[in-house]
């Protein structure tokens, strides 16, 4: 028997109406004038009850005369309505996302196609809110200083919601403590990461509906342009393409015949950080960090340090 209270108000059932399904999980069936008589309420309104248990596939109707009710077993039918009530919410996100473009782009239309967001929390509330709206496609180039101080805790959502997530990062981005190891673990869940130098502003597009870019470099917590649908989006999506194609990937090729630790060592090279940078991402001191660099470059048959990048990369080990 479940347990006193009322569980079933997520799902919209009634208090009445779990009150008579909780009694007929007690026992194995019985008819309606039976149950009312347990309960001590009207024909009418268990008979209405009834009804609406079983529209919602919680209770059954047996055959024969006087009809006789039973329970359907909880674990099957509550999960059933769990699914649909999940599917539910994600049909109202969808729909909450579309609505947020058509009020952005109504405001746009009223108020030009750049808005100035200023202030640390407010750029950070912006950046929030175009990642929850993106409902296909988000490009972001990716850079120091940040308006979030933790892992960005929309990103895994939206990747199980089926979005195409692309970044770009600078080296900068990877010199972060622990910088590495989350954009793998973003990588595992869907993210496609690359690297590239000389990224000169802080950029997320969200599909062709509105982008934030940083304004100052410098200031990029604490001001930022909103931008809406028009020519000047257009140039910015233009702008991360090239930007994408011109990136090496971030990703390892699971056939690498390289270990873990060497491939990353490779990636951070590639990224162009500087030594001291990719002994504190690894772990190791300065000196063993180039005794290994050193073995993979015999390995690579590379002369230098931008030969055995570009080695492993034509080979797919990084």
């Amino acid at each position: 028997m479940l347990q006193d209270g009322r569980i079933l108000a997520p799902l919209d059932v009634t208090a009445f109406d779990e009150k008579v399904y909780r009694e007929l999980l007690s026992v194995s069936e019985a008819t309606a004038r039976e149950l009312a008589s347990r309960l001590g309420c009207g024909l009418a309104r268990l008979v209405g009850a009834l009804d609406r248990l079983r529209a919602r596939g919680l209770v059954s109707r047996l055959s024969g005369r006087p009809r006789r009710y039973a329970a359907a077993e909880p674990d099957v039918a509550l999960e059933t309505l769990i699914r649909d009530r999940e599917q539910g919410l994600a049909r109202l996100r969808t729909a909450a996302a579309e609505m947020t473009v058509l009020f952005r782009s109504e405001r746009a239309g009223q108020a030009g196609a750049v808005e100035i967001v200023t202030g640390r929390d407010e750029v950070a509330r912006r950046f929030l809110r175009l990642q929850h709206a993106v409902r296909e496609d988000m490009r972001m180039l990716d850079r120091p200083p940040y308006v979030l101080a933790a892992t960005n805790p929309v990103e895994p959502g939206a990747l199980q919601r089926g979005v195409r997530w692309r970044a770009v990062y600078a080296p900068e981005a990877l010199e972060q403590p622990g910088a590495l190891d989350d954009i793998h673990k973003m990588a595992a869940l869907g993210e496609q990461a690359r690297v590239t130098g000389g990224i000169p502003v802080k950029l997320a597009i969200a599909d062709h509906d509105a982008a934030l870019v940083s304004v100052h470099l410098e200031q990029a917590t604490t001001e930022a342009a909103l931008v809406y649908s028009s020519a000047l989006l257009d140039a910015l999506i233009q702008f991360f393409e090239f930007t994408w194609e011109q990136a090496s990937p971030l990703g390892a090729d699971p056939q690498s015949p390289l270990a873990e630790e060497d491939r990353r060592l490779l990636t951070l090279l590639l990224a162009g950080l500087k030594d001291d940078a990719i002994a504190r991402q690894l772990g190791l001191s300065t000196r063993t960090m180039r005794r290994r660099m050193k073995h993979l470059m015999d390995l690579l048959g590379a002369d230098n340090r931008f030969q055995a990048g570009a080695q492993a990369t034509r080979r797919g080990w990084i």
